[in-house]
């Protein structure tokens, strides 16, 4: 009895070796109008010279980027800072309404009646000078 499967790496090993490399041939391109003025009007050497302009329009277009992102974050700041400042705004209005509100004469007169001052019944007088009539 003999090994079977040694003899089958053996017989597929031979195989291998007997394989042939077959070169394959490039693919070109179809001969139309278009592949010949692609051929014509661009080359390597044109796309090396071109490099740098290249690179000059990515390097623009990454500042156009980031120029509307920064935009567009001025903008919500504009908007978060408008919000704030109506609320402010609403804020300053509630208070001075309650400060005019509470500086009213029955508004003082209850406040002050709570620490024991009472209000005068008495009108106020005018203090002259006899020397000082004009």
């Amino acid at each position: 009895m003999t090994n079977r499967l040694r003899t089958q790496i053996e017989d597929d090993e031979e195989a291998g070796k007997r394989l042939e490399v077959e070169d394959k041939t490039t693919k070109e391109f179809p001969d139309n109008y278009l592949t010949q003025f692609f051929k014509s009007k661009f080359n390597s050497e044109r796309a090396t010279s071109a490099l740098p302009f290249v690179l000059f329009l990515a390097l623009l277009g990454m500042i156009y980027i980031a120029n509307r992102q920064l935009a567009e974050k001025n903008i919500r700041d504009i908007d978060k800072i408008s919000k704030e400042v109506k609320e402010l705004s609403y804020d300053y209005k509630t208070t001075k309404a309650e400060l005019a509100f509470k500086s009213t004469l029955t508004e003082v007169a209850k406040r002050a009646d709570t620490l024991g001052i009472k209000e005068s019944m008495v009108p106020p007088q005018k203090i002259t000078l006899e020397g000082d009539q004009k």
